[in-house]
């Protein structure tokens, strides 16, 4: 479940808005992004994914809110820690180097 979005590290771009398929998040007068539907995220990881900055953190295996801080999260290393474990980060290819899929492609040629 979506617990925390970092206000120093977003630079509202939106993406986590578009790419919510909840429709979890709405935005403030400044355009930061807030979390106006909590109890509707599918903790599909999307938001967290695709955020360029790592500005958000969702908790897996949540049930309902757990009440954890941006502080928290920050000392504990857990922005962007779903996508690094999928292999996506900064400067690099969304864990590409890493898909066999092209090797299935190959053989139904």
């Amino acid at each position: 479940m979506i617990e925390v979005i970092s206000d120093s590290r977003c630079i509202r771009c939106d993406i986590c808005v578009r790419v919510c398929p909840a429709n979890v998040f709405a935005k403030d007068d400044q355009g930061l992004p807030i979390i106006a539907r909590q109890d509707d995220c599918q903790t599909c990881f999307l938001c967290e994914i695709y955020c360029p900055t790592d500005a958000l953190f969702v908790a897996e295996a949540a049930d309902g809110p757990i009440g954890i801080t941006e502080a928290e999260v920050e000392d504990r290393g857990l922005f962007g820690v779903y996508a690094r474990g999928l292999g996506w980060s900064k400067g690099r290819a969304n864990g590409a180097q890493f898909d066999t899929t092209h090797y299935l492609r190959v053989a139904q040629v």
